[in-house]
């Protein structure tokens, strides 16, 4: 009977130091991989940059662009759906125009990196 504690006794105990080993081996790999992480963001090329500022400048500068306007715009329109309607299609049309001149090269680029990425 002692026996059967004492083994019990010492199958726990070995458990325990196992637990403590894999949390000492855990902490140990994250601190490795948190100290060896770059957070810094990489610095954008100036094409980059250019092509970013680009994209923000729409066409159509009555489009709102951000948050502020948007809610603007919503208070202008409150309690006219019609007029609601028609800035909700002119902006709709706009998007797709926008995207339409947009899908051409983002198509060749995929294309381009799909035959590199196959060796064809």
């Amino acid at each position: 009977m002692f026996d059967t504690i004492a083994q019990a006794i010492v199958q726990i105990s070995d458990w325990f130091k196992q637990l403590r080993v894999r949390q000492l081996l855990s902490v140990v790999a994250l601190g490795f991989i948190l100290l060896n992480t770059s957070v810094a963001p990489d610095r954008a090329s100036k094409a980059t940059i250019d092509k970013l500022e680009q994209m923000v400048e729409q066409e159509n500068p009555n489009r709102p662009k951000t948050t502020k306007e948007w809610q603007q715009q919503a208070r202008e329109v409150k309690g006219k759906p019609g007029e609601r309607i028609e800035r909700i299609g002119e902006q709709s049309a706009d998007a797709v125009k926008e995207f339409g001149k947009m899908y051409p090269d983002v198509a060749k680029r995929s294309e381009r990196e799909l035959e590199k990425s196959t060796g064809n």
